[in-house]
Parts: structure tokens; C-alpha cells; sequence
């Protein structure tokens, strides 16, 4: 699964490199989860315990962010909702 994950990050950062000017507010919410999902990959990575992960919510997270990205950058949406999919198959 974290494979999917990471072809999906990959398509999202390319999606962002060709989508223009994203408001701060995006930008900084979009980094705080890149964040956080690398921090859940390195300790799965790491077979780190699962109770010790501060990362819950992510794909609610992302969720979230792909509401608020499919007016201002509807190009972007369909990307970031594979991404909250993935993650919550994942039970993240």
C-alpha cells in the first residue's frame, strides 16, 4: 500500500508544479500534510508501533484540503482525493 501512496504523492506534486499560484494558505496546509504523511512512512519504514503515530486524521485531512482545492485549483481535486483514498484504506 505505501507504494500507492507514494505513486500518488508523486502525481500530486507533479499536478502542483503545473497547476500556477496556490494561495499561502494551501500551500502551508498541503506542506503540513506532506509532512506528516513522510513522518508515517518513515515509521512504518521504521516498523515503529502504530499506537505511537501522531498522524491520525490524515486522510480526513486531505479531504478536507481537496474541498477547499476544488474551487481555486479544480485540476488538482480529483488528485488529492485519491490520495485521502488511499490513506483511509490504509486506516490513517
Amino acid at each position: 500500500m505505501d507504494s500507492n501512496l507514494k505513486a500518488s504523492l508523486s502525481s500530486l506534486r507533479s499536478n502542483l508544479a503545473s497547476a500556477g499560484p496556490i494561495d499561502d494558505e494551501l500551500q502551508d496546509l498541503l506542506t503540513q500534510l506532506d509532512g506528516d504523511i513522510k513522518q508515517l512512512l518513515e515509521r512504518r519504514a521504521a516498523e515503529t508501533a502504530p499506537g505511537e503515530s501522531t498522524t491520525y486524521g490524515l486522510a480526513e485531512r486531505t479531504q478536507e484540503i481537496s474541498a477547499k482545492f476544488a474551487a481555486q485549483h479544480p485540476q488538482l481535486e480529483p488528485a488529492l482525493r485519491e490520495l485521502g483514498n488511499i490513506l483511509s484504506s490504509m486506516g490513517i
